[in-house]
């Protein structure tokens, strides 16, 4: 888990890679939330392209 979690923060950055969570949980949780932010951030993005063509 703890090789899990360093590289979802390291891959998406939309979560703090300088604070080690220390139990299970909560590395679980921010990795589901790093990457809920990244796939938000994509489908906000992909929507404003669709607008532009």
């Amino acid at each position: 888990m703890d090789y899990l979690y360093l590289s979802t923060t390291n891959s998406t950055a939309f979560s703090p890679t300088d604070t080690m969570p220390l139990s299970t949980r909560a590395k679980a949780l921010m990795g589901v939330q790093s990457v809920s932010a990244l796939l938000t951030s994509l489908l906000v993005i992909a929507r404003a392209v669709s607008i532009l063509h």
